[in-house]
């Protein structure tokens, strides 16, 4: 007789998911896979100075087009999707490529490139939540403090800078709900390499941001034939740094952890923003970001802590 217990649950998708090694399950990585989060976050947190600087010479959402065409440009020629996979992938197309990054660039035009990332990364504990509340992943008590802790550290850091309008703020945290759906779609979209998920999401994407831009930009055509080397550099990184490199590693994990184990680290991402914003384009530090900071990097080490009764973490089968 079967062990029911042993059952893959089957989601949205048809397909069931991978069973995760108990390390796996209780959040833990390998040090390799810490070190790639981290630099994963290090690269996304300079893509939110790059585009600061990028949509001063290209209109906020048509400059997200031309990030995801390029992408698509690179990717979807070497790269093949399924029928069954369209319906999954189109979806990230519209939470990630639409809600998350169309609606981030539209907001950083009236926005701080620190008090951006503070808000965008309320997505983080959305995520987490919604993968104990849809996915049955295990919280416990010690990560949900960790959990409070970092919102805490956001909220600390927000006082610092000026907040945005109202109708930025509203997009930010639009695009913050983006990025904590589109990690559980991806969490349940097996069998789609995460390259191929990145550009054919990226192609799907670019008809809805371009319709987005002809609504609300004016003369954007007129600026791109304007548009200096600075501006085209912040496409180029926006796209192979942070897509294809970035959303790549990124997607790896998360196919191969929880949630709880890799969207943690991500926290970290306001911190090396305010850190790049003061080094690179001479933002002025304040004992508020400071102070948060640091609140927040105790919540995510209390997030990451490894329980004790649980062995070192193997690298999980996957399906």
């Amino acid at each position: 007789m079967r062990d029911s217990s042993r059952r893959r649950p089957r989601l949205m998708w048809g397909r069931p998911t991978a069973v995760l090694s108990p390390p796996a399950a209780a959040g833990l990585m390998p040090l390799t896979h810490k070190l790639l989060a981290l630099t994963v976050i290090c690269v996304w947190a300079l893509n939110l100075i790059v585009i600061k600087l990028g949509i001063a010479e290209i209109p906020p959402m048509l400059m997200s087009a031309l990030r995801f065409t390029l992408v698509a440009a690179l990717l979807c020629p070497a790269l093949r999707i399924t029928r069954d996979q369209i319906k999954g992938v189109l979806l990230v197309s519209l939470t990630f490529g639409t809600l998350h990054f169309g609606l981030l660039f539209a907001a950083l035009a009236d926005s701080e490139a620190g008090t951006s990332a503070v808000i965008i990364q309320l997505g983080a504990p959305i995520a987490t939540l919604l993968a104990c509340l849809v996915l049955r992943e295990p919280l416990g008590k010690v990560r949900l403090a960790g959990l409070l802790v970092s919102v805490a550290g956001i909220g600390v850091l927000a006082i610092g800078p000026t907040l945005p309008p109202p109708l930025s703020l509203f997009l930010l945290l639009v695009s913050a709900t983006g990025w904590a759906v589109t990690n559980l779609i991806v969490k349940e979209l097996r069998g789609v390499r995460p390259m191929t998920m990145m550009g054919w999401s990226s192609l799907f994407a670019i008809p809805q941001i371009l319709l987005m831009s002809w609504i609300f930009e004016s003369d954007r055509w007129w600026m791109v034939g304007t548009a200096g080397w600075h501006g085209w550099f912040c496409v180029a990184y926006s796209a192979i740094g942070s897509s294809i490199v970035g959303y790549g590693i990124w997607y790896w994990l998360l196919q191969r952890h929880s949630i709880n184990a890799v969207v943690p680290y991500s926290m970290l991402n306001p911190l090396l923003t305010v850190l790049f914003g003061i080094v690179l384009i001479g933002d002025d530090p304040s004992p508020m970001k400071i102070v948060g900071a640091l609140i927040m990097v105790a919540g995510v080490a209390l997030i990451l802590r490894r329980p004790r009764n649980l062995p070192d973490p193997t690298l999980p089968d996957t399906a």
